[in-house]
């Protein structure tokens, strides 16, 4: 329908740092999504819907109009590729930084490098730039162990605080890519339904600058 309007948010930081800006905007979620079994959250407006999914899920939504626009970290958006979707507002929210990690007192073998991550693309792009070889070991979460244990040289990941790396025994060694959430826009829609979802752009834009 061309007045409806679905956003594909994800459970956690990002929802409850969202909802302030949304609500700003005029839209507020009837039903919280971590009380709720509800995958399709209602607004205080019939045409607007919520959906809630995994943050690496978001682009895929947003990129197959699934959903109408969505807010995801600029990490996921990098890993993604952003093919079909516009990334159209940055909500300078969830803010942290994509890093390399490891060992202060441990060199970096001069061959091949080994780097445990789950930001496989980001990871290859970044350090083809710098024309080094590695192998890539694909990691879902504790990335901090794979040093540790000699899985790994190094780490890519998300770094906020830092205290988990400190707890560890490591230190964040290249900055490679700061990270905040994002609004991005399916193309198709932003044709079909330019004047709803500018609207709503223009009210978010407001709404971060506010704060």
């Amino acid at each position: 329908m061309k007045n409806n309007l679905t956003i594909a948010l994800s459970k956690g930081r990002i929802f409850k740092e969202t909802m302030p800006l949304l609500e700003a905007a005029g839209i507020t979620a009837l039903d919280d999504p971590e009380t709720s079994r509800k995958l399709i959250l209602d607004t205080n407006h019939p045409n607007v819907k919520l959906v809630i999914i995994r943050a690496t899920d978001v682009p895929v939504y947003v990129q197959y109009g699934a959903a109408d626009l969505g807010v995801t970290g600029k990490d996921v958006l990098m890993e993604h590729g952003g093919e079909g979707l516009y990334e159209m507002l940055d909500l300078k929210i969830a803010c942290c930084k994509l890093m390399t990690a490891g060992f202060a007192d441990r060199p970096l073998p001069e061959g091949q490098l080994k780097v445990a991550t789950k930001f496989v693309n980001c990871t290859r792009n970044y350090f083809a730039e710098q024309g080094r070889q590695i192998e890539i070991i694909k990691l879902y979460g504790s990335m901090e162990l794979a040093p540790i244990v000699g899985l790994a040289d190094i780490i890519v990941d998300v770094v906020d605080t830092g205290n988990t790396l400190k707890a560890n025994g490591l230190i964040p060694l290249e900055h490679m890519a700061d990270i905040s959430s994002r609004i991005v826009v399916n193309s198709a829609s932003m044709k079909t339904k330019h004047e709803k979802l500018q609207t709503l752009l223009d009210q978010l834009k407001k709404a971060v600058e506010a704060k």
